[in-house]
């Protein structure tokens, strides 16, 4: 994974980021599925969305097991929807069948090309199947709607989606403890210049990255104040 990762970069196709700060962290849920996330400061009291399920929440199980939080999960796609009413899952495990944008409304989601395959796009993709509309809200509106004034934990999987969203957070002055982020930079509709601007944008209000996965895909981000 290494090698193919420098590969990229030297491509132009990838980013070769490191760390910024020092952070005990611990990595939870299946192989592809997984998050390393910073135990300091996780309490039962703890505020964490989980943005994008598609079909493994083993990440999430992982963190209602060891810290006993309430878990937000949200996934508007019909087939995560269906799985994860075919779940037994635990009181602490809430899921709401809508998804996160930059705006409040509706949204078209473009299906993946390969039906076997669960993650929907907002991104203008080519896709045989038809796109489906799916209720949106923002990141503010989630919240009030919610009752939470803060976020300890901010995980997003959302195919391409995560640019807008952090743009309108950054907009909105939300502080996150910890913001977990899958960047879809390798996609050709993407680009690695948007990742490097959200990174830099992140940096600029206090954002710090604790973690990138061996393949480059997922960062960990800590806020700090100081």
């Amino acid at each position: 994974m290494h090698i193919k990762r420098v590969i990229r970069v030297l491509q132009g196709s990838d980013i070769w980021q490191r760390a910024q700060v020092k952070k005990k962290g611990i990595l939870l849920g299946n192989t592809h599925a997984c998050w390393r996330v910073c135990p300091s400061g996780m309490s039962q009291e703890s505020v964490v969305y989980s943005i994008g399920v598609g079909e493994d929440i083993s990440f999430d199980l992982e963190l209602i097991r060891r810290f006993g939080v309430q878990i937000h999960a949200f996934d508007p796609t019909p087939r995560s929807i269906r799985w994860v009413h075919s779940q037994a899952l635990p009181k602490e495990f809430i899921f709401h069948p809508y998804g996160v944008a930059d705006y409040d409304g509706t949204c078209e989601f473009r299906p993946p090309k390969n039906p076997a395959h669960v993650s929907h796009t907002i991104l203008d993709r080519q896709s045989p199947w038809p796109a489906i509309e799916v209720p949106v809200y923002r990141l503010p509106t989630i919240m009030k709607m919610l009752g939470h004034s803060r976020v300890h934990v901010l995980k997003m999987d959302i195919e391409g989606a995560e640019y807008a969203v952090l743009n309108d957070l950054l907009s909105c002055g939300i502080e996150v403890d910890q913001l977990l982020v899958e960047f879809h930079h390798r996609w050709t509709e993407v680009g690695i210049e948007r990742t490097r601007r959200a990174i830099q944008q992140l940096n600029s209000v206090g954002y710090r990255i604790f973690d990138v996965s061996p393949a480059g895909e997922e960062y960990g981000f800590v806020y700090c104040n100081s």
